[in-house]
C-alpha cells in the first residue's frame, strides 16, 4: 500500500508531505491546478523516464520520495531478496532529478538504478491514464486484458518464447535445406583452417610474451653494453664511481659527527644508499654473468612470430585475434556437423514444434474458458453504465500458429439490445468506449495482486447517473485494494473515503501547487464547485451534503 509521498522543487511544487490512506481516494482540482504532477511524481519514483524539465525553475535538484507498506506484499519482498537488498515491512523509493536531467535512484536508503525502481515499481502501483480506453482499441491489447483475466499471463510469455524458439530452428533449417551444398563447402573449409589453428597452438598470451623476447633478443648487444656501463659508474670504475665518492662521503660524516651528533641521521640514510648501491650492484653482475647474445633463440622467436602474422593475414585477423577465431569456428563446424549428422536438426525443430504445440493448445483452453466469464460479467456492468441491452463478448478465431498463440482475440460490444455484436474498434462511440474500458480495468483489477491502482481521469466523456454508477464501482473496488482517482465529477469524488484537493497560488511572482485533505466542510465546498462552477448558492451546497450523505449509506 501507498503510505506517503513527498515532493521538494518538483515543477511547481516547492515542498509536499502527503500521507495516503486505505481505500478509495479522489483528487480534485480546478482545471491547470496541477493534478497531474502526483501522476507524475509518482512515476518518476517507480522508475518512469524523464523526458522533461521538472525541477523547479531556479533550483538544482527536484527530489521525489514514496513509501509503502509491504509487509503482505510478497512480490515485491521477493524481488528485494534476488537483489540482496533489506527486506523490511516499509519501502522506501526515491529518485532525485538535477537541473542538467541527471538522476540518481534510491531503494531503501540504497543506490539503485532507475531500471530497479521500474522493476519493483511493478510490484507496488498499476497505472490508468486518462487515455487508456484508447488503447483498448488494438487487438493486442484486448489479447492482455484477456490472458490477465484468464490468469494466462506468463503461459503468453511462455508460448511467445515457444514460438520464437521454432522459428528460429526453422529458419535454420529451411537455410541448411536451401543452401545444403554451400554448407557442406564452407564445412570443409572450417575443419581445415580450424586445423591449422590448432596446429599453430598459439594463445593471446604467448603473443606477449613473444614480443616482449623478441625486442630483448634482438637488442642483446645495446643490453648488454648498457648494463656493463652502468656497473662501471656503480662501482667497478678504475679511478672514480659512484661506491667510492658514497664511500668518501661516508668517512667525512662520520668525523664530522664528532662536531655535531645532530648529523647522524643524515649519515644513517646515507649508510642505507651504501648498502642498497652496493646490493644493485651485485645484482647487475649476475644479470651479467649469465646474459649472453643468443642468435639462435632470435632466429627461432622471429620465425614463430612470422608464423603467427601469416595466419593473421591469412584469416584476415589481428594476432591476438587467432584464438577467438578458432573458438568460433569451432562452434560453427560443430553446428553445422550437428544439421548433417543424421537429421539432428530436424528432431531439434520437431520437438520446438510439439512443445509451442503443447503449451498454445494450453493457453486456448484458459482463453476459452475466461473468454465467456468476462462476456458475461462486462455485459452486466453495461447494464448499470446506462448501456441497457448491450452486449460484450469475446471473439476466438483460430489463426495460423504465432507468437500469441492459436487464436485471434477480438472484443465485441453491441450498444443496445437486438444489435449482433461487432468489433469494438467499429461501433463504440468515444463514451461507450471509455465506460466499458472502465468496467474493464475494475472487473480485471480486482483479479490482480498490484496494492495499489491509480486512475487518472478514467471517468472522461461520461456524466450524470453513469457518473454515479463509476463512483460506485471505485468505491466497491476500494474495498479489496487501495485506489487514487484524479477525477473531475463531483458524483465520483462524493463516493470516496478520502478527499485530497489540488490547489494553485501565487507567491513571490511565482507558481506554486500544493495538495491536502479535506475535512467534511471543506469537502462540501469542493463538491459544490465541482456542481457549480464559480457560482455556488446554498441549495449547491445542499446537493453536495445529499451527494456525500448517500456516498456513505
Amino acid at each position: 500500500m501507498l503510505q506517503a509521498l513527498s515532493i521538494r522543487d518538483f515543477v511547481i511544487v516547492e515542498s509536499l508531505e502527503l500521507e495516503f490512506s486505505a481505500g478509495y481516494t479522489a483528487l480534485t482540482g480546478e482545471t491547470g491546478a496541477g493534478k497531474s504532477i502526483l501522476i507524475d511524481a509518482l512515476s518518476l519514483s517507480l522508475g518512469a523516464r524523464n523526458d522533461g524539465d521538472v525541477t523547479r525553475k531556479g533550483h538544482e535538484k527536484a527530489e521525489i520520495s514514496t513509501t509503502f507498506d509491504i509487509a503482505h506484499n510478497q512480490a515485491a519482498r521477493v524481488w528485494l531478496q534476488a537483489q540482496e537488498m533489506d527486506v523490511e515491512d516499509t519501502l522506501i523509493l526515491r529518485r532525485v532529478i538535477y537541473a542538467d536531467g541527471r538522476s540518481r535512484a534510491f531503494i531503501n536508503g540504497t543506490s539503485a538504478t532507475v531500471g530497479q525502481l521500474r522493476d519493483i515499481g511493478e510490484t507496488l502501483i498499476d497505472i490508468y491514464s486518462q487515455n487508456a480506453h484508447h488503447s483498448l482499441l488494438k487487438v493486442a491489447t484486448q489479447r492482455e486484458i484477456l490472458d490477465a483475466y484468464a490468469q494466462a499471463t506468463p503461459l503468453a510469455k511462455q508460448v511467445s518464447q515457444l514460438y520464437k524458439d521454432w522459428s528460429q530452428l526453422h529458419q535454420q533449417q529451411l537455410a541448411y535445406e536451401k543452401n545444403a551444398s554451400q554448407f557442406a563447402d564452407e564445412l570443409a573449409e572450417l575443419r581445415d583452417s580450424t586445423r591449422e589453428l590448432k596446429q599453430l597452438a598459439f594463445t593471446a598470451e604467448e603473443w606477449q610474451s613473444l614480443q616482449q623476447e623478441h625486442v630483448r633478443l634482438s637488442n642483446g648487444a645495446s643490453l648488454l653494453s648498457g648494463m656493463e656501463s652502468c656497473l662501471q659508474w656503480m662501482s667497478e670504475d678504475g679511478e672514480v664511481n659512484a661506491l667510492q665518492l658514497l664511500t668518501q662521503v661516508q668517512v667525512k660524516l662520520t668525523e664530522l659527527q664528532a662536531i655535531d651528533t645532530g648529523l647522524q641521521p643524515i649519515a644513517e640514510i646515507l649508510d642505507s644508499t651504501v648498502i642498497q648501491l652496493e646490493e644493485a650492484s651485485r645484482a647487475l653482475n649476475r644479470y651479467l654473468q649469465k646474459s649472453e647474445l643468443d642468435p639462435e633463440k632470435l632466429t627461432e622467436v622471429e620465425a614463430r612470430i612470422q608464423d603467427i602474422h601469416g595466419a593473421a593475414r591469412k584469416y584476415r585477423a589481428k594476432p591476438e585475434e587467432l584464438p577467438d577465431l578458432l573458438a568460433q569456428q569451432t562452434a560453427r563446424m560443430l553446428e553445422l556437423e550437428g544439421f548433417a549428422d543424421d537429421g539432428a536438426l530436424a528432431k531439434q525443430v520437431n520437438a520446438a514444434w510439439h512443445a509451442y504445440q503443447a503449451s498454445a493448445t494450453q493457453l486456448s483452453t484458459q482463453r476459452q474458458q475466461a473468454a465467456k466469464k468476462l462476456a458475461q460479467t462486462i455485459t452486466e456492468e453495461m447494464q448499470t453504465l446506462s448501456l441497457k441491452g448491450g452486449q460484450f463478448a469475446v471473439s476466438l478465431v483460430p489463426c495460423e500458429a504465432a507468437a500469441h498463440g492459436l487464436e485471434q482475440v477480438e472484443f465485441l460490444v453491441a450498444g443496445h439490445a437486438g444489435v449482433e455484436p461487432r468489433p469494438l474498434n467499429k461501433v463504440a462511440s468515444g463514451g461507450e468506449l471509455s465506460r466499458i474500458s472502465l468496467a474493464l480495468q475494475v472487473t480485471t483489477a480486482s483479479l490482480g495482486s498490484i496494492p495499489c491502482m491509480i486512475f487518472d481521469e478514467v471517468d472522461v466523456g461520461i456524466g450524470g447517473g453513469v457518473a454515479e454508477v463509476v463512483g460506485s464501482l471505485l468505491n466497491q473496488l476500494g474495498q479489496q485494494r487501495q485506489v487514487l482517482v484524479i477525477t473531475h465529477l463531483a458524483q465520483v469524488a462524493a463516493q470516496a473515503q478520502q478527499h485530497l484537493q489540488v490547489s494553485k497560488s501565487e507567491q513571490n511572482g511565482a507558481t506554486l501547487s500544493r495538495i491536502r485533505g479535506l475535512n467534511v466542510d471543506e469537502r462540501i465546498e469542493e463538491i459544490s464547485r465541482m456542481i457549480g462552477g464559480l457560482q455556488i448558492t446554498e441549495a449547491t451546497r445542499n446537493h453536495a451534503r445529499e451527494m456525500l450523505k448517500l456516498a456513505t449509506h
